[in-house]
């Protein structure tokens, strides 16, 4: 058969129908892309180039009465890469370079440049410029270094406790810190830029910001150099003394300002993360104990304002007293005396303690341990205060009723106890102590914080009284006489209490304690020292009184607080058997 030639027309027909329905597939999609779905992409591709960065706000310092700084924000840089774009090959070295720069070991950053399924991973924090220049000098394709602002401690552990410190993410996580985090943290800002496959910025291109609020400094009323005082004494005697710990409290009589809040073992700010959640604690606020004699003040002071005893009353003290079930005793044993009440004070004697509580109402005790702040927060504004233990006065047993008469039974705080006698000292006005002097706004303005409320708890004669029985005691013939300060009237008390612990589940170990103020006839500083568990003895007239007497010294100096040049006037201690 004759073979015969195709059609071409047809063939051609064909050929376009196909492409015609091709063409009319990609003239389809293109309608939809550039079309129907155009917003949609448009988005999709402005959400890959459009990044949001956070701008953070720079942090409000700490600083101590006189603007000393002792926390503060300092310009810094975070160092961090993106692991899919350093080559496999390359990883090792890249690491040997950025360890060699930050000083670092090569392995941790190894293993993060190993992470490739995330585009970012943080190499290092809180880098110094200089540090963060010459790692950038290394030219490492994908490694950056981002600002951030590092927070700083100058002090150490400076009132640590007390100043508290910041975590990773720059929100205060304890103390000052903590408890003033949203003024001090201020308002981080924003800024929206449009950048290109590489990472790098789009020059040109639309952008916008909003400036950070820098955060307000807070300022203390601690003294910086009282403060290291403070510490360096309380410190050294929780050494010599083979203590678990200790506290000391300096206050302004006047004003309830706190000058000194020390602690020993105190909060290393600089390596907070070493240490376990418990060593973060302020214990002058937050470790609570029995008070023991120096509790006797508020026995002293119902009895006194009732109007059932006298300085010169006269008591025949044994050393032992029969109370409901229990047999209670003074320190040591002694033959009968004939004490005053200024004598059984600055003796420290239980049984006459107990003896001048029974000429005043149980009602009038528990009212009288209430108007002197026990059993409730100061409101100082230091973080983590407790409230220590009040029993309700219902609650009280035939014996509780007398051991709470000389300070047993119930608890308290290191602050609580000094803000105690700044009530005496300053003729039986309570002044709720506080830690903030105020705050420093944006325009460099300082902004005090509210005074407290003022409140009579005694009337100024029975406080006047308190003392001279407390000036008595601080002689040669009281229990405090290591506190003396050459030149001074002092007025103080111990305080010997047997100590709860947990671990024996009872009462072992003891808590030695001094707090007074001075000078005695116009008083201006009240200190208390306080030392838990002492093992080479545990007195605390020769355990925390020579603290408080070291410390106060320096305080007197410091403050350029003169010796009134008056002295003491004789007082009855007891009387002849």
């Amino acid at each position: 058969m004759p073979l015969r030639l195709g059609n071409p027309a047809r063939r051609i027909n064909i050929g376009l129908a196909g492409m015609a329905v091709v063409l009319s597939l990609f003239a389809g999609r293109l309608v939809q892309l550039q079309g129907l779905d155009s917003k949609v992409f448009a988005a999709k591709a402005a959400s890959l180039r459009v990044r949001e960065e956070k701008l953070p706000a720079r942090r409000g310092s700490i600083t101590d009465v006189k603007g000393h700084e002792m926390a503060v924000t300092v310009e810094a840089r975070q160092i961090s890469a993106d692991p899919a774009k350093i080559p496999p090959g390359e990883r090792d070295a890249a690491a040997t370079k950025l360890a060699g720069v930050l000083g670092v070991p090569k392995e941790g950053i190894a293993e993060k440049l190993a992470k490739t399924g995330t585009r970012y991973t943080l190499i290092a924090r809180d880098v110094s410029l200089g540090t963060a220049s010459r790692v950038m000098d290394l030219k490492i394709d994908g490694v950056a270094a981002r600002p951030h602002y590092q927070r700083l401690y100058p002090g150490g552990d400076l009132a640590g406790g007390l100043i508290g410190f910041v975590g990773d993410d720059g929100d205060g996580l304890t103390g000052v810190e903590q408890s003033y985090d949203d003024l001090l943290a201020g308002k981080d800002g924003r800024q929206t830029i449009e950048i290109g496959g590489t990472g790098q910025r789009i020059p040109m291109t639309r952008s916008t910001r909003m400036e950070p609020v820098a955060g307000q400094d807070v300022r203390l009323t601690i003294d910086r150099d009282i403060q290291w005082a403070a510490q360096q004494a309380i410190t050294r005697q929780v050494k010599a003394a083979g203590a678990r710990s200790g506290s000391v409290i300096v206050m302004d009589v006047r004003t309830g300002q706190v000058i000194a809040m020390a602690n020993a073992p105190e909060v290393d700010l600089g390596a907070w993360k070493a240490l376990p959640p418990a060593g973060w604690a302020n214990r002058a606020v937050s470790e609570v104990f029995e008070p023991g004699s120096t509790g006797k003040v508020v026995t002293a002071a119902a009895a006194l304002q009732t109007g059932a005893v006298r300085p010169e009353t006269v008591f025949e003290v044994k050393d032992k007293y029969r109370c409901a079930d229990r047999l209670l005793g003074d320190a040591h044993p002694h033959p009968p005396e004939h004490l005053t009440f200024t004598g059984i004070i600055a003796e420290s004697s239980n049984v006459g303690t107990i003896m001048a509580a029974e000429r005043v109402t149980d009602q009038s005790l528990y009212g009288m341990l209430r108007a002197f702040g026990f059993g409730a927060k100061t409101g100082s504004g230091a973080y983590g205060e407790e409230a220590g233990l009040l029993p309700k006065r219902e609650t009280w047993s035939g014996s509780q009723r007398c051991t709470i008469a000389f300070g047993q039974g119930v608890s308290v705080t290191a602050l609580q106890m000094a803000g105690v006698y700044q009530t005496i000292a300053n003729g039986g006005v309570r002044i709720p102590p506080r830690v903030v002097a105020g705050t420093v706004d944006g325009d460099h303005r300082f902004v005090p914080a509210p005074a407290p409320k003022q409140t009579r708890v005694v009337s100024a004669r029975t406080a006047k009284d308190i003392s001279a029985m407390l000036e008595a005691a601080v002689s040669a013939e009281g229990t405090g006489s290591l506190a003396a300060i050459d030149g001074y009237r002092v007025a103080g008390k111990t305080g010997t209490a047997q100590r709860y612990d947990e671990k024996c589940r009872g009462y072992c170990g003891y808590t030695a304690t001094f707090v007074g103020f001075t000078p005695a006839d116009a008083p201006r500083l009240v200190a208390l020292a306080v030392v838990q568990a002492p093992e080479n003895g545990h007195f605390g007239g020769e355990i925390a009184a020579p603290v408080f007497k070291e410390v106060m010294t320096f305080a007197l100096k410091t403050r350029k607080i003169p010796p009134t040049g008056t002295t003491a006037p004789p007082v009855r201690m007891g009387t002849e058997r």
